[in-house]
């Protein structure tokens, strides 16, 4: 059976399944379409979990960015793992005992104020709708390469898809999809490492491939990939930084704290039976979520190792990288190149005009690599390579069998699918039950509600689609930003909820909307989008990541610390926070029966 037939019946049968699991799982009422029915066992709901939160740029992007980061990658690995321990230690079991169905609404009640909760709405819209574009762009690459359409019609495809789960099924019908999701996910993307390590390394295991000897030599694999690439003018990969310390820090802090303040994440810790459930969900998410991302920075040395011996034939025989007869010659390329030069996620420029592939960094400070380059007559590096392909063309590269491509193309459509509903469902939530029956409309009636939810959800799928279809400038770095957002904006102001009892409405909101500014502004100066005239538009902020050196997509931390910052001082000076609501906060985090310790008996 040909490749693109093996494709076609594997994603088939895998979108099949998902609509069957919507059909059998729809909500018949707001509990079942906001929580689930708080009915999901703790296992089910950490492969839920995981399946929601592991996106497209965990599943397409992330090894791809390590990949050309080099050890500066590992910050998505610290940030994004290190953020559900902050959840499931500080948030998860007190935002479930405080029973709410959604963030804005947790908010509002906290609070004590409609205002706060649409401010909250305001965050959640802001961050969600920024994430989502990342996923609907990943739906759109993933399509445009496995099934033979362009990337417009594979984000209607999946729109279509979503469709058919979400609006009907609710949290019940997306929560069981999503447990099909992360099995799906999860082969397709160990099964092709498991080969790929064998065959670089003998060993099965990635993991420990990563730290073994590459096959047939002495030397380990990470080894041979730093020769490999700063034989061709690359960083060290193992010693590669992205950028200053200072900022890799901040970024990882950034995703970390991102992570325990996105909505969509957290709307699954209210859909367990018990408080203790929170907690357990929490724990075996990060389990489930480990298994793919201990395997990633392995997949990404060896895409790269792959992706340097395929362009350049003297990194197999270990001779001279810069020599003329070292290029690929076009015509002779192999058929995963021509397959992917069709997405224009690759391409290539005959800048010298010999036919041949040139692939080095022609920006490398290393003088003698830049003369040895100009002696052979190159006239600058030839090769353009998405990061986003490095895991979807793993297995091409590699030559493995048609039905393992089939299912790293079912992987990459459910990583995007699954977290897009989840974001989906947040988005509709704090339309119909944060703002409209919290808001608008108090009196609406349950029936009332639930068409509201779904009617909401169906406009969040078109305009998920537009934004996807037409993405602003800077969709590259989406889900960095969305992070960002969400450390700034709602993390501050959950963590202020639960643990500052005389933390005072007029406080939060002013902190949500100063977080939620200082950030945007730092990005958009960054982006063009505030251009002045005969000046430039970075002149705003003094020149690019003019902060201490932090880049746009780390200065989320930065916007949680005014955050924090304005929401005090704001608080100085205002009302002081009900007694009731004092009462409450700390009913919610201390648990029953505790008491002071005083010594006696």
């Amino acid at each position: 059976m040909d490749l693109q037939t093996t494709i076609y019946i594997v994603v088939g049968l895998s979108f099949a399944l998902y609509i069957g699991i919507a059909i059998w799982a729809r909500a018949g009422s707001t509990s079942e379409f906001y929580a689930a029915g708080g009915s999901v066992p703790p296992v089910l709901n950490g492969m839920a979990t995981a399946a929601d939160w592991m996106s497209a740029a965990s599943f397409i992007s992330m090894a791809g960015l390590i990949a050309n980061m080099g050890y500066g990658g590992g910050l998505f690995l610290m940030g994004w793992t290190g953020g559900y321990v902050l959840l499931a230690m500080l948030l998860a079991p007190y935002l479930r005992k405080f029973g709410k169905f959604t963030v804005p609404q947790f908010i509002g009640d906290r609070f004590y104020s409609k205002s706060a909760s649409t401010v909250a709405v305001l965050c959640l819209l802001v961050a969600s709708l920024t994430y989502i574009i990342g996923q609907m762009t990943g739906v759109g690459v993933a399509f445009s390469r496995f099934l033979g359409v362009s990337s417009e019609t594979g984000i209607y495809v999946g729109m279509g898809i979503v469709f058919a789960y979400a609006v009907f099924g609710g949290m019940k019908g997306i929560t069981y999809t999503q447990v099909a999701q992360y099995i799906v996910l999860i082969l397709a993307y160990t099964v092709p490492a498991v080969f790929i390590s064998l065959q670089l390394t003998g060993i099965p295991i990635p993991q420990l491939g990563l730290g073994g000897d590459f096959a047939g030599t002495d030397a380990s694999l990470l080894a041979k990939l730093d020769q490999v690439v700063t034989d061709l003018g690359f960083g060290k990969y193992t010693t590669t930084t992205a950028g200053s310390t200072l900022n890799m820090f901040v970024y990882t802090m950034s995703l970390m704290i991102g992570t325990a303040g996105l909505p969509h994440v957290i709307m699954r810790f209210f859909t367990v039976p018990k408080v203790k459930d929170a907690r357990s969900s929490a724990g075996w998410a990060l389990i489930f979520i480990a298994i793919l991302y201990t395997t990633a920075p392995a997949v990404a040395a060896m895409a790269k190792l792959n992706l340097h011996g395929t362009v350049n034939t003297a990194v197999k025989a270990g001779g001279d990288l810069y020599a003329t007869e070292a290029s690929l010659k076009h015509a002779d390329r192999p058929d995963w190149m021509t397959r992917w030069e069709k997405t224009g996620l690759l391409k290539w420029q005959d800048k010298n005009g010999d036919g041949r592939i040139q692939y080095y960094n022609d920006a490398t400070k290393n003088e003698a690599a830049k003369a040895k380059a100009a002696a052979a007559g190159w006239k600058g590096n030839e090769l353009t390579v998405n990061a986003d392909i490095i895991v979807l063309a793993n297995p091409e590269i590699a030559l493995l069998p048609n039905w393992v491509i089939a299912l790293v193309a079912a992987g990459g459509l459910a990583a995007a699918l699954s977290t897009a509903a989840g974001l989906l469902m947040a988005i509709s939530a704090a339309i119909s039950h944060d703002l409209v029956k919290g808001v608008i409309a108090p009196d609406i009636s349950e029936k009332g509600e639930l068409m509201t939810g779904k009617i909401a959800m169906a406009v969040s799928i078109v305009v998920a689609g537009w934004l996807g279809l037409n993405p602003p400038g800077f969709a590259a770095g989406t889900v960095a930003l969305a992070f960002g957002i969400a450390a700034s904006s709602l993390f501050p102001a959950i963590m202020m909820g639960i643990f500052s009892k005389k933390m005072n409405k007029e406080g939060a909101m002013a902190g949500m909307l100063a977080g939620l500014f200082v950030t945007l502004f730092y990005v958009f100066a960054h982006k063009g989008l505030f251009f002045i005239k005969g000046t430039g538009y970075l002149d705003l902020i003094g020149g690019p990541n003019s902060f201490f050196g932090i880049t746009p997509e780390a200065f989320g931390a930065i916007g949680a610390l005014v955050n924090f910052a304005v929401a005090f001082a704001v608080d100085k000076v205002t009302k002081e926070t009900p007694a009731h609501i004092q009462q409450m906060v700390e009913a919610v985090r201390i648990p029953r029966g505790s008491k002071a310790v005083d010594g006696a008996h």
